[in-house]
């Protein structure tokens, strides 16, 4: 029997749980949250450090506590989920199938969010050479097993990759009474937030290498080394500086992929350097009635924002419901001189728009410009960037009007 709904979401987390509330305060009745996990929060219930929600809630919370705020106006608000059911196929006219203890389910719907969240790199994708015994762990493993299900993972660790999850998991094994000889980052400059190395290493005298990398693991049932050395501007390893490091544990903290396999399966097209969606200033993508949002649409370091963004897509998927999305304009929008990556890559409404993108190295007063090929639309200066952190910036329609392509750059 087929289940006819106006919106689904798919994904429990922060995205997810933002775009229902905010879905249903704009009047959407008929909605369901489908999720894969037992419960709802998503990656924050393993997350118990606090500083989450400072800017959506101006007050500092765990992550627990944060998916909580959420978790409670969902029940305030009587929206519908489904716990422990996981979405196996979603078609470009919105039907999806869903496998849950029940047997399998198809839903029709109006309107889909994608809010799956993102997974992390394992091992496999960097193909470090060497055996294969246990104490290999990627960072947001380590943090569950610690967490939820307190269980210690080694005593002698080294961190491969300084992404967020892994400072902050250098910090909480520290804690826990492991010693953590070295954070190592194949890159010249951090991974993660400033503020996760001087609270996470610094304060606990971790020591940091950039430029260096994993060249070769040693064990048999259980890791007993791990091969470090420096790295050259192209990330090949200088054999002068091969050194054997004693360890039983080695960490993994080397980047974040969106879960987009559903996406691929609909025939979205993906951004090849985000990994998530192409999408337009509401959040939908190619295929009309499929927006998208969160970790699943680019990899953010802040989950307040994470928050922001499910929150602000849902006037898309109302005015979508209610009269339909028509193209006012077709407005492209590319990353220039010193940007990774810049959302949305097209726009097609006239709004007030929100771009969010990432800059390709750090750098000190840099001045960022927003400009077609003729004129300067916006510029804005920085004290410093970082790739770690994602810049958002709004224009106004205003601003917007009359333009043809928008390209993103750092003023050289």
């Amino acid at each position: 029997m087929m289940i006819k709904k106006d919106v689904i979401i798919i994904g429990g987390g922060a995205a997810g749980l933002a775009a229902a509330t905010a879905c249903r305060r704009l009047g959407i009745e008929d909605l369901l949250i489908i999720e894969r996990e037992t419960t709802l929060g998503g990656i924050l219930k393993q997350c118990i450090h606090d500083g989450f929600g400072l800017i959506k809630f101006k007050q500092s919370y765990t992550g627990p506590e944060y998916a909580q705020k959420y978790i409670d106006q969902v029940e305030e608000l009587k929206i519908p989920y489904l716990l422990d059911s996981m979405v196996i196929d979603l078609s470009a006219d919105r039907v999806l199938t869903v496998a849950n203890k029940e047997g399998l389910h198809k839903f029709q719907t109006r309107a889909v969010i994608l809010a799956m969240g993102c997974r992390e790199r394992t091992r496999g994708a960097l193909s470090i050479p060497g055996n294969r015994p246990a104490g290999i762990y990627t960072a947001g493993v380590a943090q569950n097993l610690i967490n939820i299900h307190n269980y210690m993972i080694g005593k002698e660790i080294v961190i491969l990759g300084s992404g967020d999850i892994g400072l902050i998991m250098a910090r909480r094994l520290t804690l826990e009474g492991a010693k953590v000889k070295m954070v190592l980052e194949i890159l010249p400059y951090g991974s993660g937030l400033p503020r996760n190395f001087n609270q996470c290493l610094f304060d606990y005298d971790i020591p940091l290498y950039l430029r260096h990398t994993v060249v070769n693991i040693k064990g048999d049932k259980r890791l007993q080394s791990v091969t470090i050395a420096e790295v050259d501007e192209q990330g090949r390893a200088l054999p002068q500086t091969l050194k054997e490091i004693p360890c039983d544990t080695l960490l993994l903290s080397v980047g974040l992929i969106p879960e987009n396999e559903l996406s691929q399966l609909a025939g979205i097209t993906l951004d090849p350097v985000t990994g998530g969606a192409m999408v337009d200033e509401f959040g939908q993508t190619n295929i009309p009635g499929i927006f998208t949002c969160g970790n699943a649409l680019q990899v953010h370091d802040i989950v307040d924002n994470v928050s922001l963004e499910g929150e602000q897509i849902a006037s898309g998927v109302a005015k979508y419901l209610s009269i339909g999305l028509s193209k006012k304009i077709d407005l492209s929008v590319q990353a220039g001189e010193g940007i990774r990556y810049v959302l949305p890559q097209r726009l097609h409404y006239l709004e007030d728009t929100i771009f969010s993108f990432r800059v390709q190295r750090p750098g000190h007063h840099q001045t960022l410009v927003f400009k077609t090929n003729q004129h300067l639309i916006k510029k804005k200066t920085f004290l410093q960037v970082n790739p770690a952190e994602m810049i958002r910036i709004k224009l106004s329609a205003q601003e917007l009007a009359g333009l043809s392509n928008l390209k993103v750059e750092l003023e050289l």
